[in-house]
């Protein structure tokens, strides 16, 4: 199985950016977290972040017969972009969607997720562990293997 891991704008800044939601560890550690879970199930992953709104829909769109799963945290683009789910939508990869905090104990407006209307899931507020939880989901539900 190969899983693509997308992070949207802000991860970058994990560790510095509201420790209080996000937490001290970096985006670094994130990196390293995803590929160490995606090893000992023995999944090939790549993990991309970007800031950029259309960089993230061109991700998506090059993930068409390449990957089979995508785990993405659209991060504030959750709640704006319907370019991200048209994306997720005319891919038609088994998708999960994650987010470090739980956006739904959070501001009104973070409830409403785009993302989300294409994907088969959501982990919200389980930090790190969210990602291992969506890679395991779809190893479970959607490994040609």
């Amino acid at each position: 199985m190969k899983i693509l891991v997308i992070n949207g704008p802000n991860l970058n800044m994990l560790g510095i950016r509201e420790p209080d939601i996000y937490g001290r560890q970096t985006y670094s550690d994130l990196e390293n977290y995803i590929k160490s879970v995606c090893a000992e199930k023995k999944i090939e992953c790549e993990v991309f972040q970007s800031n950029h709104e259309g960089v993230l829909v061109d991700k998506i769109q090059a993930a068409y017969k390449v990957f089979d799963g995508i785990v993405i945290n659209p991060a504030a683009y959750t709640h704006t972009s319907v370019a991200i789910l048209d994306a997720l939508k005319a891919v038609a990869i088994p998708a999960v969607e994650v987010h470090l905090s739980n956006v739904n104990e959070r501001e009104e407006f973070r409830k409403l997720s785009y993302a989300g209307m294409a994907c088969k899931k959501t982990y919200a507020g389980y930090s790190f562990e969210g990602y291992k939880k969506a890679i395991e989901f779809l190893a479970e539900n959607f490994s040609k293997a």
